[in-house]
């Protein structure tokens, strides 16, 4: 967003052949600090440059009190929440100028508070804000997994009228808890809920994230037409065509990016 030269260059010779949308990590929509304006009218500048199909971020918070954690933290279901972050998401759209696309987080706990689904939480929210949803497929059952309910719950109760582009990914299965880490292929049993999920989104627009262990372009290009494979219900045809190999347990964000002077500090503590 903040690039001159060549990459803006590039996204620009991009956005002039193909549909190209804006998806976001910082907007921290559930956050109590005031929005940040100057990162939204950046944003809007992008936005009016390469004209994204739409601008998408995520239903948590990120920060308080002006430090940003470089996570995605999950927020109190709530009827007080609601009425927090519609009223930003009002103001955000004002802005942008367009309606804003809010993704489903992976969570790894829920609150005491929460008075509301998730999925009543969102309808409730594209209800009084006109926003829409992306729908993560591999978070909805990573935080499933982890609150020990039913995603095909999950599914039964949500707005899939508001959706508008879905995500893949692969995760870590730590035994007790999955933890999202975009790092390997998609599983099985997340393939599964995205055949059901295409079906009832009535085929939005999807997309396969991989952040870290990036494969071959071969690999990766496999995994994409497993996609396309699920899409037209073949599935039949899909066993076992990526095994992911064994990968040791992670975190979703390395904690040495996020608070490198105190892990330098154990490490040196650990020496002596």
């Amino acid at each position: 967003m903040d690039s001159g030269g060549r990459p803006r260059q590039v996204i620009r010779k991009v956005a002039e052949r193909y549909p190209v949308v804006l998806h976001g990590v910082s907007l921290s929509i559930g956050s109590s600090d005031p929005l940040n304006m100057d990162y939204l009218h950046r944003l809007k500048r992008l936005a009016q440059e390469v004209q994204p199909q739409w601008i998408s971020d995520h239903l948590c918070w990120t920060g308080v009190m002006g430090v940003n954690s470089h996570d995605l933290l999950p927020v109190p279901l709530t009827e007080a929440t609601l009425d927090h972050i519609a009223a930003r998401v009002h103001r955000v759209q004002e802005v942008l100028d367009r309606p804003l696309i809010l993704e489903n987080p992976s969570t790894y706990l829920d609150f005491r508070a929460n008075t509301l689904s998730e999925p009543d939480f969102l309808r409730a929210l594209c209800a009084r804000t006109g926003c829409g949803l992306l729908l993560d497929v591999n978070n909805v059952y990573v935080s499933c997994f982890n609150a020990d309910s039913d995603p095909a719950d999950y599914f039964d109760s949500f707005p899939w009228n508001r959706v508008v582009q879905m995500h893949l990914a692969g995760h870590t299965d730590c035994g007790t808890h999955l933890i999202d880490t975009h790092d390997q292929p998609v599983r099985p049993e997340v393939w599964a809920l995205f055949a059901l999920a295409w079906t009832r989104s009535k085929g939005a627009a999807t997309l396969l994230e991989w952040d870290g262990n990036i494969p071959s372009f071969e690999d990766c290009h496999a995994e994409l037409l497993k996609s396309k494979a699920y899409m037209k219900g073949g599935l039949s045809e899909l066993v076992n065509r990526l095994t992911p190999d064994p990968v040791p347990l992670a975190i979703s964000n390395p904690v040495n990016f996020m608070v490198p002077d105190v892990m330098a500090g154990a490490a040196e503590m650990k020496k002596g």
